[in-house]
């Protein structure tokens, strides 16, 4: 096959450059994060940590996430919990739910960016 990974994730917003502070201030993502193996980087592109990654469409009536969301973006992070208390400083609401946690794939938390859009975080259970 000649695909090999994700090359972006494109959405709407309200206020493109509002959100994308948010984004970078908050989760650390977004275009100027990190460098490729050639110390390069550029405004655009955010090199991330290669691992896993979910590629699921979902039953159109299902409540995983909001009816009115056409989709939820999935992070990968290290330290959930280091996370999870600089969101909670900040004001941001956090949701958790150990019945999902107890599925033995690791530890998973909710949370909306400033446009309502849902964002779960993930830290996948140590090997």
């Amino acid at each position: 096959m000649p695909v090999v990974g994700m090359g972006g994730y494109f959405f709407r917003a309200k206020d493109p450059e509002g959100l994308k502070a948010w984004y970078r201030a908050h989760l650390g993502v977004g275009g100027g994060i990190g460098a490729d193996e050639h110390g390069t980087s550029n405004e655009y592109c955010w090199y991330h940590e290669g691992g896993p990654m979910v590629f699921e469409p979902f039953k159109e009536a299902s409540d995983y996430f909001p009816l009115e969301k056409t989709a939820m973006i999935n992070l990968r992070v290290r330290d959930l919990d280091g996370l999870l208390a600089s969101l909670r400083a900040a004001g941001i609401g956090v949701v958790t739910n150990d019945e999902v946690d107890a599925g033995g794939i690791g530890r998973f938390a909710r949370v909306h960016d400033p446009e309502g859009n849902p964002i779960e975080l993930w830290e996948p259970q140590a090997r």
